[in-house]
């Protein structure tokens, strides 16, 4: 079975890298620093504190790995490589919900560095989906768990 590939800007490769070199360097020596300490109180079997430092251990061991294959794994979108006369991984889309007129404006990037909180869709997500390939202009169907929204696709632009 392949890895699936992971796309990513310049700014998610970034975030990615700087997360990673964090953990290895500086949360590992964290961690292990309280595992000693919690072993320093004694019986390790009924020490609460052993146990959490053990669980963090875990979650960021296993958070390097997963870092570690989606960067082995990454393709970066390059802004030579984007085309903004369709919609594209890297574009920032404003779109007009056609039944209420609101104006959104997303940016189109990689699951990996997805953040809708800031507009930041990814291609895998239902608008994203809908929005990938389509032209300036174009009105498009987005199923979501409440029904189908209709979006027109205002403007395409470089982030």
């Amino acid at each position: 079975m392949s890895d699936k590939e992971v796309i990513l800007t310049p700014d998610g490769l970034k975030r990615l890298e700087e997360e990673l070199e964090n953990l290895k360097s500086v949360k590992r020596r964290e961690v292990a620093e309280r595992i000693k300490v919690a072993i320093g109180y004694g019986d390790i079997s009924e020490n609460s504190e052993y146990e959490d430092a053990k669980n963090e251990q875990a979650f960021i061991e296993g958070r390097i790995i997963t870092l570690e294959k989606m960067l082995r794994n990454a393709r970066i979108i390059n802004s030579d490589e984007i085309d903004t006369e369709s919609v594209s991984v890297g574009v920032t889309v404003t779109v007009e919900d056609m039944e209420f007129g609101d104006i959104m404006e997303y940016t189109i990037v990689g699951s990996a560095e997805s953040d809708p909180l800031n507009n930041k869709i990814s291609n895998e997500s239902p608008v994203g989906k809908a929005i990938i390939g389509k032209k300036k202009g174009t009105v498009v169907d987005v199923t979501v768990p409440a029904g189908v929204i209709q979006y027109k696709i205002i403007d395409i632009k470089m982030k």
